[in-house]
């Protein structure tokens, strides 16, 4: 049974699709943040920069995924808002074979890197070992990143984010225990929790294969997998903008961490803890933009175009308000935040919570090019979204941390703000797109 996202109300189509796709998020970053809390409690600073700095990479590679997996998901999308749903397993078979080629490459290229990204990243030499062990063993377990990934769009092409939500329930309490079992109780530090990790993924894809078999939401021959040209061309023309734009502001992150990690480990520190946090404070963010994609996509499929157009408008007032909260809250507590992630170390938090506060200015800003982002992929229209994004990066994310954090070596309030005024360029460009190409997307 497909969800179907072209009837009923805007605001309660885009809620009931929503919240169970935000829930799934939210446990993905919370069981993140455990992975953070229970190291900092059996950690020291030096173990706790290595995880940050691994799972950055870690969280470069997967939203590179999720971003390649929009394609698949919108072409899905837009195949069941015309009703052609004898298309949809064609576009699932070509996705596989995609991603299982991206898979078997990524590992070994991965692998062989790892000193290559210990050394750009400027790693403390106190961390290196940790972060060379955190990494390898993510890498190898890449491949679970990658088909869950795949699995969870095609269930959210078909209108369903319930599923993925339950998947994400069991594995991030299997990865939770594991955690607490290898880096608590067996002291495996860093690799400890890569392991735990790594064997939660694998339970996620094996939940997912699980589910679709049992759901049978579509079926799968021999044939479907035979290499349409067409098809494939339509899943990278929109998951690959998106991909690059992904991996092009997660390189901006390293670039952050590599700055920070040259100040030293505490500074290192804290920026790695906020930015977990961040991750958790974007949660409605992401959720607006994979809704509004879904959401418009269908629509268009189905020739609904201002029903496309209200989700658009109705995510961007759901992200404003949320930011607000956010930042309104992380002004008042901003060092009690931190410390929960660090244990007395007075240097760690007052630069971390100087961080938080600039930095979750971006909890508003960011999330309305998000939902931009999200219609401009819905309209098979990714590569704005790829634009607005490198051209925040370079002319202003970049420049301006690398300013701050040497014209305010001591303050990391000034380096948080890169983020917002990256975001309002961004804001501007999707703005102008917008208006400037609408009318020729909707003939």
């Amino acid at each position: 049974m497909y969800g179907d996202l072209t009837k009923g109300s805007i605001p309660k189509t885009m809620i009931s699709f929503s919240i169970p796709f935000l829930i799934a998020c939210f446990l993905q970053s919370f069981y993140g943040l455990a992975d953070l809390f229970i190291i900092g409690r059996f950690n020291s600073a030096d173990v706790i920069t290595a995880v940050s700095t691994g799972s950055q990479v870690l969280h470069m590679l997967t939203v590179i995924i999720i971003g390649l997996a929009t394609g698949t998901m919108i072409m899905t999308s837009r195949q069941v808002g015309q009703g052609r749903q004898d298309k949809v397993g064609v576009i699932i078979a070509q996705s596989i074979t995609i991603f299982a080629v991206m898979a078997v490459i990524s590992v070994i290229i991965l692998v062989l890197s790892t000193n290559f990204f210990v050394t750009i990243l400027s790693v403390p030499i106190e961390s290196v070992q940790s972060a060379k062990d955190y990494m390898i063993v993510c890498y190898i377990g890449l491949p679970f990143v990658i088909f869950y990934n795949l699995i969870a769009s095609i269930f959210r092409g078909l209108g369903d984010t319930r599923h993925p939500m339950y998947i994400v329930m069991l594995t991030g309490v299997i990865n939770v225990i594991g955690d607490y079992v290898f880096v608590g109780v067996y002291h495996m530090g860093a690799f400890g929790a890569a392991l735990a990790t790594s064997l939660s993924q694998l339970m996620s894809v094996v939940l997912g294969i699980l589910l679709l078999r049992h759901l049978k939401l579509f079926t799968l021959k021999k044939s479907d997998f035979k290499i349409e040209r067409k098809i494939i061309h339509h899943i990278f023309s929109i998951g690959v903008p998106i991909a690059c734009q992904e991996g092009f502001i997660q390189v901006s992150f390293m670039v952050i961490t590599a700055i920070a990690n040259s100040r030293g480990v505490e500074i290192a520190a804290a920026v790695g803890i906020v930015e977990k946090i961040i991750g958790f404070f974007f949660l409605v963010p992401s959720a607006m933009l994979s809704t509004v994609s879904a959401v418009a996509a269908q629509n268009a499929g189905a020739q609904l175009h201002d029903r496309a157009k209200e989700s658009l408008k109705f995510g961007i007032e759901v992200i404003v308000i949320n930011g607000f909260i956010i930042w309104l809250t992380c002004q008042f507590f901003a060092p009690v935040i931190v410390s929960i992630f660090i244990k007395d170390n007075p240097v760690v938090i007052n630069y971390g919570a100087q961080y938080l506060r600039a930095y979750t200015i971006d909890t508003m800003l960011a999330g309305i090019h998000f939902c931009f982002s999200g219609f401009f992929s819905a309209y098979q229209q990714s590569i704005y979204s790829f634009i607005h994004n490198v051209l925040s990066v370079i002319l202003v994310r970049i420049p301006l941390c690398f300013v701050a954090s040497y014209v305010f070596p001591h303050n990391l309030y000034p380096m948080g703000l890169a983020a917002p005024l990256g975001s309002i360029l961004s804001i501007g460009i999707c703005i102008v797109f917008y208006k400037k190409n609408l009318n020729k997307w909707l003939q």
